[in-house]
């Protein structure tokens, strides 16, 4: 290599090392994926819920991640509290039945979620609908608890979202409002009260359902005086009695199964990855190179065995040499016979026959006739090139039905 196509990579690893140490240097970006997950601090975990709810809820706070159906299959006993936030939580069928009885028969479930299905919510004769900010608004919402000992004198403002939905329909003799939401206003107080949280009785018990999931997250909760709004929600939860917090319907993974995450996840790890990676590529480029002459191909000689077999057998033909030819194949049949059928060939008695046709799988007096063919061959001083021939057809049929083909 000449000394301007060094230069040329000096540049490049000079390069490449500098943008590598401003990346290593840059802020780690923060992850807002909706996880709802009780073991992510990320902003759209549920970590500093699941604190706060172990505090509240001590001994009678229970951790569920198997799905509702099994669950409540498993144990018909339970009783007490089931709690559900996710992004879109979406029940099958035979599960929202199972989780309907349940609450019908004295429990609570309490579901946060943006949107729920349609069977649910015709059952509690419900409707939702979108409250969306207006063009030129500012992205936020402005959310409040309705009950005299829970509502504040400002409502709690959430900057994230430019719509949420809202109950738009309701049975007002079953329902109960606990919370409203609407669009922002510098007052921070709400105008028109649309109802994202209600409370609905279902036979002996009760369903809470919000539209507001991430009033259970780490960021809604840690933000300014948020966590009022959370406890505010979170009392209407008989503490008496059993909770369970659903980690079966989740937006994000409760643990990771790929060992590559934790190299990714750890800034140092990760580094080191991309740095042995490009280490195995320099590597590539400049040392696999030849380090010497290429080798050239030499051609193998060939097999000429066959060739030379069959020269030696058409010169033994021309001459008229049918009887050592015939010999030469009788003795050659003889040894594939106690090297491939393992059966000796040196009486050939009844014993030697019967061997002979159940390792060949051939009749008995076929073989009879065939072997008594070529002693009447070995006997002979001359074999006629009809005799030759029939004596070929004979071993290759034998080979043949040997070979099974």
């Amino acid at each position: 290599m000449d000394r301007k196509g060094r230069i040329y990579i000096v540049i490049i690893i000079i390069t490449v090392a500098f943008l590598m140490l401003l990346q290593y240097n840059k802020p780690k970006e923060l992850n807002w994926f909706e996880s709802y997950v009780s073991q992510h601090k990320i902003p759209y975990g549920t970590y500093v819920l699941n604190d706060l709810m172990d505090k509240l809820f001590e001994e009678n706070l229970q951790q569920v991640s198997i799905p509702p159906f099994e669950f409540l299959e498993k144990d018909t006993t339970i009783t007490g509290t089931y709690f559900f936030v996710d992004k879109a939580i979406t029940f099958h069928d035979t599960e929202l039945n199972t989780l309907l009885d349940w609450t019908a028969a004295g429990n609570t479930l309490f579901i946060a979620s943006s949107s729920f299905e349609s069977a649910l919510l015709d059952t509690l004769h419900l409707k939702t609908s979108g409250l969306f900010s207006s063009l030129g608004e500012e992205k936020m919402q402005l959310h409040q608890l309705v009950h005299p000992k829970l509502k504040t004198e400002k409502a709690f403002p959430f900057k994230k979202d430019a719509y949420i939905n809202f109950f738009k329909t309701i049975d007002t003799a079953k329902t109960k409002v606990l919370g409203v939401v609407d669009n922002y206003s510098e007052d921070l107080v709400i105008e028109k009260k649309h109802f994202n949280v209600i409370q609905q009785a279902f036979g002996k018990g009760q369903i809470i359902l919000s539209t507001f999931p991430k009033a259970f997250t780490n960021y809604f909760i840690l933000k300014d005086d948020n966590h009022k709004y959370t406890a505010g929600l979170l009392s209407y939860i008989d503490a008496s009695k059993p909770v369970y917090i659903d980690n079966h319907y989740k937006s994000g993974k409760t643990f990771y199964t790929s060992p590559m995450h934790i190299f990714l996840n750890t800034k140092e790890l990760k580094w080191a990855y991309y740095l042995a990676l490009i280490g195995i590529l320099f590597y590539v480029v400049f040392e696999g190179k030849r380090k010497q002459r290429a080798i050239p191909i030499i051609t193998p000689l060939k097999n000429q065995t066959l060739i030379f077999t069959r020269t030696i057998a058409d010169m033994y033909f021309e001459r008229k040499k049918q009887k050592p030819i015939a010999s030469l194949k009788i003795n050659q049949f003889l040894e594939y016979i106690r090297t491939i059928l393992h059966v000796p060939t040196e009486k050939q008695d009844e014993r030697f026959y019967n061997n002979l046709a159940s390792r060949s799988a051939q009749n008995i007096d076929e073989l009879k006739k065939m072997f008594s063919f070529f002693n009447r061959i070995n006997k002979q001083h001359e074999v006629s090139d009809t005799e030759l021939k029939k004596l070929n057809s004979l071993i290759e049929e034998f080979k043949r039905k040997v070979d099974g083909k």
